[in-house]
């Protein structure tokens, strides 16, 4: 049989996934339902899954879009056009997974052709959280339609296959509420010999080469504090062709795209963008399409972007920070509201500001999911700076204020998350304030006036507190989550009428800054977190907290997304809150101190926290922690070296082999298995069974680039920065990925059981690397019978891991079920 010239000619074998697709745009529109109110409360374990991440709580939306669609044809809203290419890069799925703000019909075309050698029947096996169709052949071979809010459910198909090139379309779709999981997987179980021969408009050669560098692409630096950003391919293309890139932020991000295109000569490799002080800071998606004629082909490249080299060095008093971080906010920061509160605070008021809220206002008022987020800056800038918003806009604050759903027991349609610890806070604190200013007027959704409304906060707020003070944060030590704590906390603390709020709201003000100094690494959360992002994670210099670090602290960064910081700042000049004493050298431990911090948190102190630190490095695990469940977005291991902020390392399950996608968890956020995880001191075990249909591996972020030196040989891996040492050694041979959009940063072992140990030290014992990696090298684990688990260590003796998460060594019973919320801190003195 002749072959079509122009076709992408890929294997496909019994029981792999079909990966190689064309897909159309996705349809969207919006799906309202009667507004009506909710029964709930917020929730301090919703994200503690069972299986496959499935959080139960569901909206109207849902249960009225399910009794007109589960278990029913899913009906094609658009007619068949699919033209962009899905190429896999490895994932098994066309995953469109995204966010979402209010409730959304979607729906999406693929098609894809397999080649088979003779005719004869295929079993197929679609795989969706939502609805989908199967056409082979314009057949309808099937259906499913399990509409379970991101719970992936499948089924089996047998269809007939022709001799020769078979046309397979497949209609999905779903409802999108908040963050949605959305894709299908349709695998190839058995049948004919068959391969993938999607269509192109390209020479092969040309879509070959596209596609290979695609995969080989990295950026030349794990991340940017200044110089040219450029990607770097590892196969030149044999023709003359365009690279798109557009520069995005985070789901939360407001920022439009920077978008650039840049020519890319036949046979060169290096794509440089721009020089890091022209790109927005902050952790950045850089989507790259490269095109040729009628072919384009894309993948998304993420990478920090921080501006330390303009910030420089922190001034030296409190007061010159508080000035500065209000500043840096008030010129640099997303226009959103937290930077218009800046602005007005530093005498900036004016139609650029103004702007800035009128912008902000439509997310308010159509009750966009994290809205809330955005609507108590914007009532800190009515109450403390009304006079100096435009009458008109300030008219239309008042009408939104009145127009909010403030709660779940109000009137509404929309998906504002209200079930997780940091927006039940920022709703009531709305609701409490908003109220207060609004006395005589009605508040709409609620049918109460704004007396009755401020009442009705303020009562929930202070449960709120009464909780928080009990049990802390629910999305424990979670670096993106402390500012939004923040957030809501110092406005009561600013704003609120009554004392007795004002006087919590500053006290936990204080202990939130406690843990973070507790928790941080020379300006740098190093911690284990309950939840967190890609985005959060690998944004070193840029996460708010750094920000807040430097202004508290002196040592860190800022970057361009801010929640809390000014609102911090303003508590600090404007109404007397206190840093509290001594934490500076606690956050920036000076040469030869070592800290020991253990504590819990989260209701029923469920999460035990482990924490160890000295001038030269850091690391933080979660102790007896849910082993072997499925997890969600807790990183349960990371550490860091030296003073560098990027030289940090983090161990994890991927939740999902997409990069730079939308899992919780996803490639590095979170962990699809949790270990059963060990610590004491300088010395870490993480034991992964990783459950069946995840990902069959475990890895660790491990930028090279960031180190003074490194090495990766065998079961083991050495790094060096600055006077720290890390040891990691595997039960399985290490290998440092040398393509793709981590090589040189992601360090891997392969296969479901897999054991990573973990040894920290520094220069004060060991002169290098090389003679850290040598007084080591007898560092051995052994299994007892009862479950315990035994490493020989050099420096410590004997460390015995037991099955119940306590700890014997050095003389000493560590027992996580003895850990509180207030912690404890012991310092060893010299080291």
């Amino acid at each position: 049989m002749r072959e079509p010239e122009a076709a992408l000619l890929r294997p496909l074998g019994p029981g792999e996934p079909v990966t190689y697709w064309r897909i159309g745009e996705t349809a969207e529109s919006r799906f309202d339902v009667a507004d009506q109110p909710m029964k709930g409360e917020m929730d301090p374990f919703f994200f503690l899954t069972k299986t496959k991440n499935f959080i139960p709580h569901e909206y109207p939306c849902r249960t009225e879009f399910a009794a007109a669609n589960r278990g029913k044809r899913p009906s094609e809203t658009v007619p068949f056009a699919a033209e962009k290419l899905w190429l896999p890069f490895a994932s098994p799925r066309v995953d469109l997974s995204g966010f979402w703000f209010r409730p959304t019909r979607i729906g999406t075309w693929a098609e894809t052709v397999l080649r088979a050698d003779t005719a004869g029947k295929a079993r197929l096996r679609l795989r969706t959280c939502g609805g989908a169709i199967l056409f082979v052949n314009g057949q309808e071979i099937g259906w499913m339609a399990p509409y379970i809010r991101n719970l992936e459910n499948e089924a089996e198909f047998s269809a007939p296959l022709l001799a020769g090139d078979n046309i397979i379309r497949v209609w999905f779709d779903d409802l999108a509420e908040r963050d949605a999981r959305y894709y299908f997987q349709l695998d190839f179980l058995d049948g004919p010999s068959v391969r993938h021969a999607l269509p192109i408009a390209a020479e092969p050669s040309v879509a070959d080469a596209m596609e290979e560098a695609l995969a080989s692409m990295r950026f030349e630096r794990p991340a940017y504090d200044r110089g040219e950003v450029a990607l770097i391919a590892g196969n030149p293309i044999p023709a003359d062709i365009t690279a798109e890139i557009s520069v995005e932020g985070d789901f939360m991000s407001i920022e439009e795209p920077v978008r650039f295109s840049i020519p890319l000569r036949q046979g060169e490799t290096r794509l440089a963008i721009a020089d890091a002080v022209d790109l927005p800071a902050d952790f950045r998606h850089f989507i790259v399409t490269l095109r040729a004629g009628d072919l384009a082909v894309s993948r998304t490249f993420g990478v920090e972007i921080s501006h330390a080299a303009r910030q420089g060095d922190a001034p030296a008093t409190l007061p010159a920070r508080i000035a500065e971080a209000l500043n840096e906010v008030a010129e640099h920061a997303e226009a959103d509201t937290v930077r218009a509160l800046a602005r007005l605070a530093t005498g900036k008021a004016g139609p650029e500001t103004d702007a800035m809220i009128a912008n902000a206002l439509p997310a308010i008022e159509d009750c966009h999911d994290c809205a809330d987020f955005i609507l108590v800056p914007l009532l800190w800038c009515r109450i403390a700076y009304g006079d100096a918003i435009d009458p008109a806009l300030r008219d239309r604050i008042d009408a939104a204020i009145l127009n909010y759903r403030y709660w779940m027991d109000e009137k509404g349609n929309d998906v504002q998350w209200y079930f997780s610890e940091n927006h039940a806070l920022l709703f009531h604190t709305a609701a409490y304030l908003a109220g207060d200013l609004l006395p005589d007027a009605g508040f709409v959704r609620s049918g109460r006036t704004g007396a009755e409304q401020s009442a009705t906060g303020a009562a929930r707020v202070r449960a709120w507190l009464d909780h928080f003070e009990k049990w802390e944060m629910a999305e424990f030590n979670s670096a993106p989550y402390f500012p939004i704590d923040l957030k809501g906390l110092c406005a009561l603390y600013a704003l609120a009428p009554d004392d007795d709020i004002r006087d919590r709201a500053g006290r936990a003000i204080q202990r939130l800054l406690y843990i973070v100094a507790r928790s941080a690494h020379h300006g740098i959360l190093t911690a284990a977190q309950g939840r967190s992002y890609e985005h959060t994670l690998r944004a070193a210099r840029t996460l708010e907290l750094s920000g807040i670090a430097r202004m508290i602290w002196g040592k860190g960064n800022y970057g361009m997304r801010f929640h809390a910081l000014p609102q911090l700042a303003l508590c600090l000049r404007d109404h007397g809150l206190d840093v509290p004493d001594g934490l500076s050298p606690i956050a920036s431990v000076p040469a030869g101190t070592q800290w020991e911090w253990v504590f819990a948190q989260g209701e029923d102190a469920f999460a035990r926290l482990y924490h160890y630190k000295t001038a030269d490095f850091a690391m933080g695990s979660a102790a007896a922690y849910r082993w072997n469940e499925w997890g969600y977005q807790e990183t349960v291991l990371h550490l860091r070296l030296g003073q560098n902020p990027n030289a940090q390392i983090w161990i994890n399950h991927p939740g999902e082999v997409l990069q730079s996608g939308y899992g919780r968890p996803s490639y590095w956020g979170g962990s699809g298995t949790l270990p059963r995880l060990h610590q004491y001191k300088a010395l870490a075990i993480a034991e992964f069974a990783i459950h069946e249909g995840q990902p069959g591996f475990t890895h660790a972020w491990f930028p090279a680039a960031e180190f003074t030196q490194s090495e990766v040989s065998g079961h083991q891996a050495l790094a060096e920065a600055g006077d720290a040492f890390a040891l990691i050694r595997a039960n399985v041979a290490l290998r440092m990925l040398e393509t793709g959009p981590t090589a040189g940063n992601e360090l891997r072992a392969d296969g479901p059981n897999t054991l990573w140990l973990v040894r920290l030290g520094d220069r004060s014992a060991d002169r290098d690397m090389a003679a850290f990696g040598e007084r080591f090298a007898p560092l051995e684990l052994h299994r007892h019978d009862d479950g315990v688990i035994e490493v020989d260590d050099p420096e410590y003796g004997s460390v015995l891991f037991r099955p119940d998460g306590s700890i014997k060594a050095e003389g000493r019973e560590l027992d996580p079920a003895d850990w509180r919320v207030e912690g404890a801190a012991t310092e060893f003195g010299k080291t």
